[in-house]
């Protein structure tokens, strides 16, 4: 009896979060900042990952309240250890845009993080890491191709620019134009002026 209550307990605490979530939603689409705020930060507050997110865009972006990357982070931290790719993503960028100078641990973590996410399909955290792996002090070229690819596939037209050079310059595969110029006009088509301009090159 103890252990039906308790569970009758969880399902009435979590479908409260996603009430709230969901009148924060609501909210922020009809610009009542303060209010979708407050919404997710009670939702959030009860362990509910979703607002854990939104509660870290509110503070991310100023929305509701003021405007505060270290509170933006806590709450994406919050939401990524409870697997919410989005939120893995934006914890990662902070991590990696606002750590203090060799901080291997926090790196690494950030790097965790963002493999997570590209694997959940999360294509900002594919394109991100596609170029990540490209540009560090030891490039790993094949790996960084991997997730370009990826991103590209999911529409990233950034993503298949960088597919082209790395075909172009034999960056992580063999080297052929044929391929290059296939991504390029694929991204071109989408818009990319980079892609353009290697087009006329």
């Amino acid at each position: 009896l103890e252990e039906a209550a308790f569970q009758l307990q969880q399902i009435f605490r979590i479908d409260i979060s996603i009430a709230l979530n969901i009148l924060g939603i609501e909210s922020m689409r009809a610009g009542h900042y303060r209010i979708a705020y407050t919404c997710f930060k009670l939702a959030a507050d009860r362990g509910y990952s979703k607002a854990q997110f939104n509660v870290g865009l509110c503070y991310e972006h100023g929305r509701g309240t003021e405007k505060d990357l270290e509170k933006a982070a806590f709450y994406y931290y919050r939401a990524a250890s409870s697997c919410h790719p989005m939120a893995q993503y934006r914890y990662a960028r902070y991590l990696l845009c606002h750590r203090p100078e060799n901080e291997w641990d926090r790196h690494q973590k950030a790097v965790t993080f963002l493999e997570q996410a590209a694997m959940a399909g999360i294509t900002e955290a594919q394109a991100y890491l596609g170029v990540f792996y490209m540009r560090g002090l030891q490039p790993k070229e094949k790996r960084g191709l991997k997730y370009l690819l990826l991103a590209a596939k999911n529409g990233d037209a950034q993503s298949r620019y960088h597919v082209g050079v790395c075909y172009e310059k034999g960056l992580g595969v063999q080297q052929n134009l044929a391929e290059a110029m296939r991504h390029y006009r694929q991204s071109a088509a989408a818009g990319n002026r980079n892609s353009r301009e290697r087009l006329r090159v």
